[in-house]
């Protein structure tokens, strides 16, 4: 992964100063560790006239995959095999804008003890990246660069050069220029937009980067044309954190445009739009209808199935009236997870014997599942292709047979009122299917008869009047072994009287 800065100088504004801007000698070639490999710096050429600083990352792949795990991407914006094979080593990414940002800190902050005076000077600027992804083509580059008062050369990258005919990758050679700006400007701008034009980070985006987004966009992010694509990617979609920087973003426009401070303008607003919370997540609102039925239905022993990493067996811990919780996970890493999140080796005896993990597949009867007061089903069902689905109907409904029954699952009609979700798409990467309601109703229907269950329906979320609620819970309930032998007494005295009738 490679970059170079160039700039030019005369007698009296040598070249060289550029050494002192990014705090690298041009006589030296230096090396730093990074996270995720190591970063070098060097200068091809370095002289009054001329000075070029180079950024070469080296990127350690085995390092890049053991730690993505976990963390959004994983470094890569597929799944699978492209943790192994894919373009980080080669092309500029957050990996590089890290690099910069941590090689380059204090030209990125303007600071320069040696000579003060040079941060602030605009001088000759040329910025040379030899690949870089560009999802949205060399147009969507040069709408980036262009309002920053860059010169945008952008040549597209052929897929192949022996066979012109398959077109043009995703990649394109960058070479911008500029008279205008200073050296901390750009920099600032590399970090924001490589990023940015490649749609992906190789890290989990926590609430902290809208803080960070802000200070490197200080100037030149609240007026820029393409304002909320750059905070919706840089935030990898984050639908909160993307309408938390919009908002910010529109508060320092309304102080510049008055002249005055942005803490003059936040305080303008009333104190009951202040006091105002923020909307309760989806997966807190999905937990907490969780507990709400269970505990109408008065289940002591219940099992989450499909744990993931125990939130909900956290939130069953805290409720005395659950007296035995089982975790079941397909995923040993999810449980190990799980193990931590709830202190497991630290949690005294006593609570310690209300709760267990084990791993098991659904697909697959169980008989440590029997028995049980009630079975939750939590987002679970979408993740498994529908063929497999009787299976895990009949590990549940039939085999184990807990008196109660939670079932989660999306509501894809509710998935137009997402406005980061593309059409057409689901809500996670591994899901199979997403239904409608209409859908998850016959299902929930179906099952409830074979197996001698009653249903019902309970929205989690707001329940939009167009589309439904953005979750919805199917609760199962097992209809009593006596009104079971009733009814099929009934139909077997209802089938004598027909053969009766017809033989008569």
């Amino acid at each position: 992964m490679f970059l170079t800065i160039t700039t030019t100088g005369t007698p009296e504004r040598p070249a060289t100063d550029l050494g002192y801007l990014l705090h690298k000698h041009p006589d030296k070639a230096q090396a730093f560790s990074t996270s995720y490999g190591t970063a070098h710096v060097l200068y091809p050429e370095a002289d009054a006239q001329r000075c070029t600083a180079a950024l070469l990352l080296e990127v350690d792949a085995v390092a890049l995959v053991r730690r993505g795990k976990g963390k959004g991407r994983g470094g890569a914006p597929d799944a699978a095999l492209a943790q192994y094979v894919n373009d980080r080593p080669y092309a500029a990414s957050s990996l590089l804008a890290v690099a910069l940002s941590a090689v380059f800190s204090s030209a990125m902050k303007g600071a320069c003890q040696a000579k003060p005076e040079l941060p602030a000077q605009a001088r000759p600027l040329r910025v040379e990246v030899p690949a870089l992804p560009a999802r949205g083509g060399p147009d969507l580059v040069r709408r980036l660069f262009e309002p920053l008062g860059w010169t945008v050369t952008v040549e597209p990258i052929a897929l192949d050069t022996e066979f012109p005919e398959w077109g043009d990758s995703r990649y394109v050679r960058l070479l911008l220029e500029s008279e205008v700006l200073t050296l901390a400007a750009a920099l600032r701008h590399l970090y924001v937009l490589l990023p940015v034009l490649d749609d992906a980070k190789h890290y989990w985006v926590a609430p902290d980067e809208v803080d960070k987004l802000l200070r490197v966009g200080e100037g030149w992010l609240p007026e820029h044309p393409e304002q909320k694509l750059i905070v919706g990617r840089y935030l990898s979609r984050r639908w909160s954190l993307t309408r938390e920087a919009m908002e910010r973003l529109e508060l320092v426009r309304l102080a510049e445009a008055d002249d005055s401070e942005v803490e003059d303008i936040d305080n303008a607003v009333e104190a009951e739009t202040e006091a105002e919370q923020k909307p309760t997540p989806l997966a807190v609102q999905r937990r907490e209808a969780i507990l709400a039925a269970l505990q109408a239905s008065g289940a002591a022993r219940v099992l989450d199935l499909g744990c993931g990493q125990g939130q909900l067996v956290q939130a069953l811990l805290k409720d005395v009236r659950f007296t035995e919780i089982v975790g079941v996970d397909v995923s040993m890493r999810a449980l190990t997870i799980a193990s931590r999140r709830l202190k497991l080796d630290r949690m005294g005896e006593r609570q310690a014997s209300r709760v267990k993990l084990f791993q098991g597949s659904l697909a697959y009867t169980d008989n440590r599942l029997k028995g049980y007061d009630a079975a939750v089903l939590s987002e679970v069902i979408e993740h498994l292709d529908l063929p497999r689905l009787p299976a895990l109907e009949y590990a549940v409904f039939g085999a184990a047979r807990p008196r109660t029954v939670l079932v989660t699952t999306p509501n894809v009609e509710y998935n137009v009122r997402w406005e980061t979700l593309p059409a057409g798409h689901v809500r996670h990467g591994d899901h199979r299917f997403e239904w409608t309601r209409e859908e998850f109703r016959a299902w929930a229907a179906t099952v409830a008869e074979r197996h001698g269950y009653a249903v019902e329906f309970v929205p989690v979320g707001p329940d939009d009047p167009e589309v439904g609620p953005p979750t919805q819970m199917a609760v199962f309930k097992a209809e009593n072994a006596n009104e079971k032998n009733d009814k099929s007494v009934k139909n077997e005295e209802n089938d004598k009287s027909e053969k009766e009738a017809k033989a008569a």
